[in-house]
């Protein structure tokens, strides 16, 4: 079937967030008593919630508090403020959707407020994205629930086997392919041999930068 929407994850794929929020995590944890390192780190909480990461953390002896998720997400809007960089090639690829009449959102296990605090940093980008940004959190579906990327989806007013999704994690690849959509997986070069793997074990194809996607959904 022809590919008529693009449904994005964000942090990652949209905005390169994560190397600076496993290093505010690593801190974080490392002042609980928990000592992991950034592949650990990847390995155990990539793609998955904030509370979810408390409760992992905590099995493993850290003793978080169900406050620390609150006092962490603050902790980390500010950090991420200081500056997040967008993803190399995503606005080249919004304008070649844009003239294709390929509709786009963006659908993250973060809150709305996060989303601002990253993509809001470019006024361009954020412009074309703020009102199609959707919580999975927030609507109670958090990945690998499908049900994040059918309402991104309903909303587009598109079936699920018209989408493609564009994720970085296995958590986000299984909510994809779980709705019956396609999915990309994106491991830029020098991507983790983890990410790697994960995403290819769970069927996403891989891709190694976003200008790839004109020709894989049939654009070039």
């Amino acid at each position: 079937m022809t590919i008529k929407a693009i449904l994005f994850d964000c942090d990652g794929v949209l905005v390169d967030s994560e190397p600076a929020t496993f290093v505010l995590l690593q801190q974080e944890l490392s002042a609980h008593g928990l000592h992991l390192s950034m592949e650990e780190m990847e390995r155990l909480f990539i793609g998955g919630t904030m509370e979810k990461l408390r409760q992992t953390a905590n099995a493993l002896g850290a003793g978080l508090p169900p406050e620390w998720v609150g006092e962490f997400y603050e902790k980390l809007y500010a950090h991420l403020r200081q500056g997040t960089p967008k993803m190399p090639g995503i606005a080249a690829l919004l304008d070649r959707l844009d003239a294709a009449g390929v509709v786009y959102a963006v659908g993250s296990n973060g809150h709305r407020r996060k989303m601002e605090a990253t993509l809001g940093q470019h006024p361009a980008l954020w412009a074309r994205l703020k009102d199609r940004l959707f919580s999975g959190q927030e609507l109670g579906c958090p990945k690998p629930d499908p049900g994040l990327y059918l309402h991104a989806a309903a909303f587009l007013g598109q079936p699920p086997e018209a989408c493609v999704v564009v994720e970085d994690s296995a958590t986000g690849a299984r909510s994809a392919l779980a709705a019956g959509m396609r999915c990309f997986g994106l491991v830029p070069p020098g991507g983790s041999d983890h990410a790697r793997e994960t995403l290819t074990k769970v069927g996403a194809e891989l891709i190694t930068c976003l200008d790839e996607i004109p020709a894989r959904i049939g654009l070039a």
